[in-house]
């Protein structure tokens, strides 16, 4: 039986893409890992392969086609000895297939190759039982009763994988995508359940009737941030601590480091110094470096600091693992290539992805003070401002200092006011004694 080839879920948030490219055509012949089509998810562009080997029957959607929901077939393998007359019987052939998969899974995340998988009867059609050529021929090498495999591809169909680690005359287990407990739709997110908030589309339509306006239409990233943010301010208990930080011997520091790293072509910015700050203040206040998990909260060992980054449209947030072990050259070197990469929609959903602390910089848009919004998961966020010359009483003199503002937003589920006025005392402490940061 010819099988469908569905349209994946490529990032958590992701619920419907753009089939930017296809990189085969019908009658290609396909193995597991191949590369079949170029996608465009909310965030980016990345490559969707083959889990499975035979030959493609027929193309589904057309290339830059927008919008495809999750689920979606987009394409038809035949299997051997099957023709494209067979397609007619192909699930995908029937309307009500693309209604199997619930909506609510595109929430869940899935990886970039894999397919929804269902549970599915052992033999259909007389007996037969559905596995790819390459799982029949291990299995026949092996001894394996296909027939006692339980199917992890689309529709139960046998792959690869089901057969490799099998025993012969045994059954493989169940993947823990198969249990029932793992078959049960995602919830889907906070924001997407509750009902708009404010007068509809049509209303504000008419309000605006008589003026000229221009409809700028919503792309997958601005969708997800209006959702993902909308879920922050109404689900997470913001507060907020301020402080202000001195930044002469930062500057002098800073400088001083520079002419040293010049002949390596590293120039480090105070934001390289901002990123390491919080990596070791995380661990100096572990307690602090904590996400909300839902019904409990996830203490992290890592200062695993994300960084947002402004892009045409939209911000990415990626995530710099285990900075407070890097040193601040190479947080600038890794720091600029997630950035330059993030403007051109090339990063991978892990390195965007996760972290248990934010930072979002305006200071070098002249913006002295502004509270940011958690990102969920996150426990908390610093909002920077800009460094500015301002007059400060020292031992009883008044004197100009390089002041900088910062505002740490957090999740007062995670963390509590003392816990993070401690969080912040730490940052300040480095930011104010930065040769501490290369002890």
């Amino acid at each position: 039986m010819p099988t469908e080839i569905l349209m994946p879920a490529l990032s958590p948030t992701m619920e419907e893409g753009t089939l930017a490219k296809w990189l085969v055509k019908e009658g290609d012949e396909v193995k597991s890992g191949d590369i079949l089509a170029e996608i465009e998810t909310d965030k980016a562009t990345m490559e969707f392969e083959a889990v499975d080997e035979g030959r493609i029957g027929k193309l589904l959607v057309a290339e830059g086609s927008a919008g495809v929901k999750v689920n979606t077939p987009i394409a038809v393998l035949l299997d051997e000895g099957e023709s494209a007359d067979d397609i007619g019987s192909s699930p995908a052939a029937k309307p009500e297939a693309k209604a199997e998969a619930p909506k609510a899974e595109s929430a869940a995340p899935a990886a970039p190759a894999a397919a929804p998988s269902q549970a599915a009867p052992k033999k259909a059609d007389g007996g037969r039982v559905f596995a790819s050529p390459l799982a029949r021929r291990i299995a026949a090498e092996k001894g394996i009763d296909l027939a006692a495999v339980t199917g992890s591809g689309p529709h139960g169909r046998i792959v690869k994988a089901d057969v490799e680690g099998a025993q012969p005359g045994a059954a493989k287990p169940a993947t823990a995508a198969a249990t029932p407990e793992a078959a049960k739709p995602a919830p889907a997110p906070a924001a997407a359940a509750a009902a708009p908030a404010g007068p509809s589309a049509e209303t504000i339509l008419k309000m605006y009737a008589d003026r000229e306006t221009t409809e700028v239409a919503l792309d997958g990233m601005r969708r997800t941030i209006a959702a993902r943010l909308s879920e922050a301010k109404q689900t997470i208990p913001h507060f907020y601590l301020r402080r202000s930080a001195k930044l002469d011997e930062l500057m002098k520091f800073r400088a001083m480091l520079n002419k040293q790293l010049e002949s390596r072509g590293v120039k480090l910015s105070v934001n390289d110094f901002i990123i390491k700050a919080c990596a070791l203040a995380l661990q100096e206040v572990p307690d602090a470096n904590a996400v909300w998990a839902g019904d409990r909260i996830l203490k992290l060992k890592p200062s695993d600091v994300a960084v947002a980054v402004a892009i045409e449209g939209g911000l990415f947030t990626p995530v710099l693992k285990d900075a407070q072990q890097k040193t601040l050259s190479a947080l600038s070197t890794e720091m600029k290539d997630l950035a330059n990469r993030a403007k051109t929609k090339k990063l991978a959903p892990h390195e965007y992805q996760g972290g248990s602390f934010a930072i979002s910089n305006l200071g070098m848009f002249g913006i002295e003070n502004f509270d940011a919004v958690i990102n969920p998961p996150h426990g908390a966020i610093l909002a920077v401002g800009a460094g500015i010359q301002t007059p400060v009483v020292e031992n009883g003199e008044v004197v100009i200092r390089n002041v900088m503002s910062m505002t740490l937003s957090v999740d007062h589920r995670v963390i509590d006011g003392a816990l993070g006025a401690q969080l912040l005392q730490a940052i300040v402490n480095h930011l104010e004694n930065p040769m501490g940061m290369l002890a």
